[in-house]
């Protein structure tokens, strides 16, 4: 599920920010970016991501901007680099060799260039955090009023398709008959309405209306619809349980089709299966 959280505040001489950004995955990739000095924090910002996440591609950024001009990186210790480089000129002089970068190679030498260790007071972690904090709500926000939008649309696709069925549950008592007809019709032509033996005919109907009877599927049909919304509905994370039930409406919509045997009726069959395909689509960014 996308998802996108911003925070920033001011502290001592300091802007900070933290931004969050998500796009769907089926699991939690998390990539963090922030200063050095806040390196030995990663583990907690992480343990709390994947709880509070769970899942999706995942951006968290942390930036903090010095207001004072303040300057922080590498220093050179002066008196070493010409100590170094004195001897360097004395040595190639006494070789006679030619060398024009003998300052690079005594700034390669050891102690020459040194890092200051950045880090960061508690309090200046404490309100990073309360900002890291911030940013996360409006993450979770963000796809608070993004997954109320996809539950809308899944319960209309869910509608829709309960639409069609009702549809169907009308037409097939017609559908009977017009079979039943439509043999009779056929056999007359056939061999002439003196030469049928009813009682077989009655068999051999009442056998070919069993095997094209949608009761059973209409019954399971109707079953997964409503389970479906009911576990819409939960709180839980339950994206994965939807695109199961998904499968189960699909197969029976699938029989209904196969033994639908009427052109009307397929007509709605084939419009469950479009709705049905916009579920999918759209449980892909549902946790």
């Amino acid at each position: 599920m996308t998802g996108y959280g911003l925070a920033t505040a001011d502290y001592a001489n300091a802007k900070y920010s933290v931004e969050i950004k998500s796009l769907n995955s089926k699991f939690l990739e998390l990539n963090l970016k922030y200063p050095k000095a806040f390196s030995d924090k990663e583990l907690i910002l992480r343990n709390i991501c994947s709880k509070d996440i769970e899942r999706g591609k995942v951006s968290l950024s942390i930036n903090v901007e010095r207001t004072n001009g303040e300057v922080t990186g590498a220093t050179i210790n002066t008196a070493l680099l010409t100590h170094y480089y004195k001897q360097l000129i004395a040595v190639n002089e006494e070789l006679g060799a030619e060398s024009s970068n003998l300052l690079q190679t005594a700034l390669t030498f050891p102690d020459v260039i040194s890092y200051k260790e950045e880090s960061v007071s508690e309090d200046e972690w404490n309100h990073l955090f309360q900002i890291f904090t911030s940013a996360l709500a409006n993450f979770n926000k963000f796809r608070e009023d993004e997954g109320s939008v996809l539950k809308a649309d899944l319960e209309l696709r869910i509608k829709n398709i309960l639409s069609y069925f009702k549809s169907v549950e009308e037409l097939e008592p017609k559908r009977i008959s017009a079979i039943r007809d439509k043999f009779t019709q056929f056999l007359d032509d056939a061999v002439g309405k003196v030469n049928i033996d009813q009682n077989r005919f009655e068999q051999e109907l009442i056998y070919y209306i069993d095997k094209i009877d949608i009761t059973e599927e209409k019954t399971r049909l109707k079953s997964h619809c409503d389970y479906f919304l009911q576990t819409l509905a939960s709180k839980e994370a339950n994206g994965k349980k939807m695109g199961f039930i998904s499968q189960e409406i699909g197969r029976e919509i699938n029989t209904m089709g196969a033994k639908a045997n009427d052109a009307q009726m397929q007509q709605f069959v084939v419009g469950m299966k479009e709705e049905l395909e916009k579920i999918k689509e759209q449980l892909l960014n549902v946790l």
